[in-house]
């Protein structure tokens, strides 16, 4: 038997049912309902309640205050605007990368990203190709949503790869590069120090759903993407343990994509990166009565030791 549909609630009994029945502290009702009317119960309370709650008494810990569970959700908020902006700056080069590489290989022109034959079209890529070229085809051809495509259309007959790629998505653009030939996913590749054409492509399948996530506010801190990146050497000068042949931590969750930023940003914007996200963990931190950083850390899959990771060389 399915459970019984919850009741709708108004504001007022939404608060009445945090502080009655949850035991949050609610120290200021017209702000709290004020927050409910603009996020809403369930994309701030059901999102962002479950470090603070006790699930064996269905109550929040002692001392819980909705200004707590408020203050997570507005770091989320800008978790969410920081990693969004480095993952453009990825997003961005491997729009050159792949325009520039395939371009120089084959030609710029229609004639040569519509062409199956150059990229690696095995039996295990043949049907992810042809739903490429068709998506490339349709952009070209019949694509009346940017202006800059139509002009080339009308103006030369011909839209150059350069511009049709500004018109992928990032994960459009992380099924392009796994659908190239080695020798071009190598010259990519090797603009990123310390990682080759095949972990290059881990990455940004992975980096593709944290960017969704971002970009569709959805929460972050505590995502857990269904791809995981390759293990590296900062797993293992940081320490992070095992569990059997699987280290248990930057994987699959937020501290997955530092990683992948420290090897795919320039040093100088991974340290930018590094010095916003300290900022905003202790921001978040200052401004919340119960909220431990061992439990936020924790909770984003970050080692107690991250920030040692500009120590080492990826």
């Amino acid at each position: 038997m399915p459970k019984q549909v919850k009741p709708f609630l108004n504001y007022s009994q939404q608060i009445s049912k945090l502080t009655n029945e949850k035991k949050l502290l609610v120290e200021d009702t017209a702000s709290a309902q004020e927050a409910l009317t603009n996020i809403s119960y369930y994309a701030l309370i059901g999102g962002y309640k479950q470090l603070f709650y006790n699930p064996m008494t269905r109550q929040y810990r002692p001392g819980t205050t909705f200004e707590d569970i408020l203050q997570l959700y507005y770091f989320d908020e800008s978790l969410r605007t920081l990693f969004f902006k480095y993952l453009c700056h990825i997003e961005q080069k491997m729009r050159s990368l792949v325009s520039y590489h395939f371009s120089q290989a084959y030609s710029h022109l229609e004639k040569g990203y519509l062409n199956l034959d150059n990229y690696n079209n095995s039996r295990k890529n043949k049907a992810g190709i042809d739903r490429l070229i068709q998506m490339l085809t349709i952009e070209a051809r019949t694509n009346t949503n940017h202006p800059y495509v139509v002009y080339q259309r009308v103006t030369y007959g011909n839209v150059p790869l350069w511009v049709i790629m500004n018109t992928l998505t990032f994960g459009q653009i992380s099924k392009m590069y796994s659908f190239l030939k080695t020798s071009e996913q190598a010259k990519i590749s090797v603009n990123f120090n310390g990682v080759n054409e095949r972990e290059l492509g881990q990455y940004l399948k992975a980096l593709t759903y944290f960017r969704n996530i971002c970009a569709h506010n959805e929460r972050l801190f505590s995502f857990r993407c269904r791809v995981a990146v390759p293990d590296t050497i900062l797993h293992h000068k940081l320490g992070i343990p095992k569990k059997g042949e699987h280290y248990t931590l930057g994987k699959s969750d937020l501290f997955s994509v530092v990683i992948a930023f420290r090897y795919l940003l320039p040093k100088k914007e991974f340290l930018e990166f590094k010095n916003q996200i300290t900022t905003l963990i202790r921001n978040v931190l200052n401004h919340s009565h119960t909220l431990t950083e061992e439990k936020l850390l924790q909770a984003m899959g970050f080692p107690q030791n991250w920030k040692s990771i500009t120590r080492y060389k990826p």
